[in-house]
């Protein structure tokens, strides 16, 4: 899996409104892949590289952050594939064997000093966030404060992605074709398309009827509460949202002290416990809240 998030299915959407054939996309000068590997990515039978990422990005005009989002800090990896670099390129900067690069971006062994600057200047950051995603690739993490205004999800395509994002940690989440048959299942009349749900999910559709809305909370299982304005969530909601994102950082490993790299003991059960117990009280500030978030 590349570093960010990646959709077959939004990509096929963008792309056919592109008016571009696979086989068109695939040969983009920043992609040059053929159209049959195209498809396989859009059919989820295989993923990109993530280095891939950012042409395929330019060759459909959208923002890399849009199209593939991606959740927390960045790590080394993170940052050479949004640089368009593979690791034999990231290699080649520094005049050394795959070995450095990779030791670093899984966190077994540290860049030298002398690597520093130049990968910095190849992967276009400084050294100060080269040196800080390093920290994130080794399981260390400064926590900021976050800004609730701006972070707590506001269309109905941002509550999509929010969703999906961190609420199905160890699970697989539901593609745009499996919403769009669980909203149209529900309405009993076929009212949206996943076309309609990866349109919602980029940002370049914002209007979305009742029904549709009242959908989306049942195929995600969510109180339909969050779905029925474009407002920011009500502060049980965002507080239920950040349940989800909380318990997905944890699955991932992504919580400073609680799940540091080399820790295999995990959390302790009278920890795992407490946390069940916040979010069980959580989940009761919203009624009519379905299970299986």
């Amino acid at each position: 899996m590349p570093p960010r998030q990646f959709d077959g299915s939004r990509v096929r959407a963008v792309r056919r409104g592109k008016e571009l054939s696979q086989k068109q996309l695939g040969a983009s000068e920043s992609v040059g892949v053929s159209g049959p590997t195209v498809a396989r990515w859009e059919s989820g039978e295989e993923f990109p590289k993530g280095e891939k990422l950012p042409g395929i990005a330019a060759a459909l005009d959208q923002e890399l952050d849009v199209l593939f989002p991606h959740d927390g800090p960045a790590d080394l990896q993170l940052l050479r594939c949004d640089a368009g670099l593979s690791v034999a390129q990231a290699a080649a900067v520094i005049n050394t064997s795959r070995v450095p690069v990779s030791n670093a971006e899984s966190g077994r062994r540290r860049l030298q000093d002398a690597y520093v600057a130049p990968l910095a200047h190849a992967y276009g950051v400084t050294k100060a966030d080269l040196l800080a995603a390093q920290d994130v690739s080794f399981g260390l993490r400064t926590v900021r404060p976050r800004d609730k205004q701006s972070s707590a999800p506001r269309t109905v395509g941002e509550k999509i992605n929010y969703i999906l994002q961190h609420g199905y940690a160890g699970q697989t989440p539901p593609s745009d074709e499996q919403i769009a048959r669980a909203v149209n299942e529900h309405a009993g009349v076929t009212s949206t398309t996943a076309g309609d749900i990866a349109a919602l999910r980029i940002g370049t559709t914002t209007d979305v009827s009742d029904s549709v809305r009242s959908g989306l909370a049942h195929a995600l299982q969510v109180d339909a509460a969050l779905f029925q304005d474009d407002a920011e969530v009500n502060p049980a909601a965002r507080e239920f949202l950040e349940a989800l994102r909380f318990l997905g950082s944890i699955h991932e490993g992504q919580i400073l002290g609680l799940a540091a790299r080399g820790n295999h003991s995990g959390l302790s059960a009278d920890m795992m416990a407490k946390i069940n117990e916040v979010v069980g009280e959580l989940r009761h500030k919203l009624p009519d809240v379905q299970g299986g978030v």
